[in-house]
């Protein structure tokens, strides 16, 4: 079984509203010394896979068809083994 960590950004040609929004409620906190917020997601995905390689290239399916746009978005993962255990 496989821990995926999953993080979407936007592109950075990608106008970030969220991001602008984020700034300037940190501004508002007095934080003035932030120049620059880009928001993004991070996801965790549990696989069940014979193998790394496997699971690396279901991963990329996943995230080019339906986690992120890859018109808009850039998107890494990292995998990692952990033992089965039922929750």
């Amino acid at each position: 079984m496989y821990l995926a960590k999953v993080y979407v950004t936007l592109k950075p040609t990608v106008n970030d509203p969220q991001g602008l929004t984020i700034r300037g409620a940190l501004h508002d906190l007095g934080f003035q010394n932030v120049t620059s917020v880009r928001a993004g997601k991070y996801m965790e995905l549990k696989l069940d896979g014979p193998n790394p390689a496997e699971a690396k290239a279901q991963l990329n399916e996943m995230c080019r068809q339906l986690l992120a746009n890859p018109v808009i978005e850039n998107f890494r993962f990292e995998l990692e083994e952990i033992s089965a255990n039922p929750e």
